[in-house]
């Protein structure tokens, strides 16, 4: 069954042509004319790609700390259980399940000019998170001694399990503050205002990394340093959510006391966020899965995993996450017109810009998984031997990244056309896929059997999810197109293989493994893999590589005529 759009018109044919225009940088207006403030999708994902580029330099710098304070040991393993478990309930629950629902409903009301029922019912959502969230908050930190040791296996003991419950009552309010922050996000984005969401998590790592430095000295024990860290992360969550009230003066959003439980539109939001809460939390759900399992595998197993994920989600929201939540009210807009055409263009051009970006680093990371992490972590309490362990651990990882990128837009072109139940239903299966898998490879091979696990479940995913979209688009989604150029971006990666890897070892053995020679070495690896791998995708004419290096000299075209 079809997604049920008409047949393209004078309108959409001009909406195409928009979006071609857009997607290629030959145009500075909107695909669609949004609501005040509103860009062009190519300007609004480069800003939002440099901002969260920022946020994730800075949250590398926030882990490379911790790492050289803490290690791998089992008191930050526990730590990390404490972390995920909330994290992953307000991502499930609150902060991107209910910005996925609520962003297509806010969306289409504005579109209609009904904004006075928008705000009224982003009002009546605010205080419906607040008053729930606030309720398992409590419930949860009252009884987080009895559920922390549910998600551990045999190599925790009772001390650890008893820190983990400590570190997740003080980690646990973060649920509140970022439901409530991801309803504000979702406002400022069905308004094409991206900056303050994108800059907003750089903040939270600097708040974070700041705070830790300053406090660290002052307390003694592993234990009570990682309290302070706790307490800087949810200090942090704060801010960010101050930041985006802040930011919602910009389009006049008045906070109403409001909550009208009878407004078809709040029911209409629910029920979207049932089956987004599985299909959108699938990665994070996927980890805890890993740091469960870990437990059985050794006590460092959860750290490790999460060192490397953490890694792994550079390129992932440098990149993936940016084209995605930029695109997300686009898609929203089209559905609402019942514009398939301009639909199927759009998730074309978005999965080859991520084929594009994140085959290339996943090969980088695969070639190169232990001496990025000897480079960023291998310094203080982080041993020769927490770099083994991470190390295989990211190398399986890297696999998994393009088809982790694929899987964010797909799930969200389907929660645009409010059809989110069938990513729910794949998710199932996904979450089916890694528990399988790891049960079955975590005795025999560690870490990288738990691994491996997400790296299945993920496969798995994106193809189903590609199966049903082109069910839905009657068989038109690209295909065809998307295919022949992965594969020249796919021979385009071995030549970058080849040359990062020369470069890296002549330079490793002639410099050494100092930390400025490891910079040096490391950096001329990514330097020379880069300039082949665009040369390569340049000449074998990939148009996602033209759109790119047009939009690059178009701005240093303005740049330098600013400055003229």
């Amino acid at each position: 069954m079809g997604f049920q759009c008409p047949a393209w018109g004078a309108a959409e044919r001009r909406t195409i042509a928009a979006l071609s225009a857009s997607a290629e940088v030959f145009a500075e207006e909107p695909v669609r004319p949004p609501p005040p403030g509103g860009g062009g999708v190519a300007r609004n994902t480069a800003i939002f790609s440099i901002a969260t580029g920022v946020s994730r330099v800075a949250g590398l710098a926030r882990e490379v700390s911790v790492a050289k304070f803490f290690g791998t040991k089992g008191p930050f393993s526990a730590f990390t259980l404490a972390f995920q478990i909330p994290n992953l309930v307000s991502n499930l629950f609150a902060n991107a399940a209910l910005s996925a629902a609520f962003v297509p409903v806010f969306t289409e009301l504005l579109q209609r000019g009904r904004r006075k029922e928008a705000l009224r019912l982003a009002s009546t959502l605010f205080w419906i998170m607040l008053i729930v969230l606030g309720a398992v908050t409590a419930v949860f930190i009252l009884g987080a001694g009895a559920i922390l040791p549910l998600f551990t296996g045999g190599k925790f003991n009772h001390t650890l399990d008893g820190m983990a419950a400590g570190f997740s009552q003080v980690l646990f309010p973060v649920v509140l503050i970022l439901g409530l922050n991801g309803l504000l996000v979702g406002i400022l984005q069905s308004y094409d205002h991206f900056s303050i969401p994108a800059i907003a998590p750089a903040v939270w790592n600097v708040v974070i990394l700041v705070l830790l430095l300053a406090a660290r000295p002052h307390f003694h024990g592993e234990e009570a340093q990682l309290y302070v860290y706790s307490a800087a992360i949810l200090v942090a969550t704060g801010v960010q959510l101050l930041m985006a009230v802040g930011a919602l003066g910009r389009i006049d959003f008045r906070l109403q006391l409001h909550i009208d439980w009878h407004d078809p539109r709040v029911k209409q939001v629910f029920a979207l966020m049932l089956p987004v809460t599985i299909g959108l939390g699938i990665v994070n759900l996927d980890q805890l899965i890993n740091s469960v399992f870990g437990t059985l595998v050794s006590a460092e197993a959860p750290r490790a995993i999460d060192n490397a994920f953490r890694v792994y989600m550079l390129p992932q929201g440098l990149f993936s996450v940016a084209v995605a939540t930029v695109l997300f009210p686009t898609l929203s807009r089209m559905a609402a017109e019942r514009d398939a055409a301009a639909m199927r263009r759009a998730l074309g051009i978005g999965m080859r810009q991520i084929n594009l970006l994140l085959i290339p680093a996943s090969v980088f990371m695969i070639v190169f998984a232990t001496p990025i992490v000897r480079l960023l972590f291998q310094r203080g309490n982080f041993t020769p031997h927490s770099t083994h362990i991470v190390s295989v651990a990211l190398f399986w990882f890297a696999f998994s990244l393009p088809f982790g990128g694929l899987n964010l837009l797909l799930t969200r072109a389907f929660f645009a056309v409010q059809r989110p139940w069938i990513p729910t239903r794949l998710a199932a299966i996904n979450i089916v896929v890694d528990i399988i898998v790891s049960i079955g490879l975590y005795r025999p091979f560690g870490i990288a059997g738990l691994i491996i696990g997400t790296v299945a479940a993920n496969a798995v995913m994106t193809a189903l999810q590609l199966h049903r979209l082109r069910i839905g688009f009657n068989g038109r989604l690209e295909g065809a197109q998307t295919t022949m150029i992965t594969a020249r971006i796919a021979l385009a990666c071995v030549l970058l293989a080849g040359a990062a890897w020369a470069a890296w070892f002549l330079l490793d053995q002639l410099l050494g493994r100092s930390l400025p020679a490891q910079i040096v070495s490391l950096g001329a690896a990514g330097a020379a893999g880069l300039a082949i791998y665009i040369r390569a995708v340049l000449a074998m004419r990939v148009p996602e590589a033209h759109q790119v290096s047009r939009l690059i000299r178009a701005q240093l075209g303005l740049r330098a005529a600013r400055t003229t």
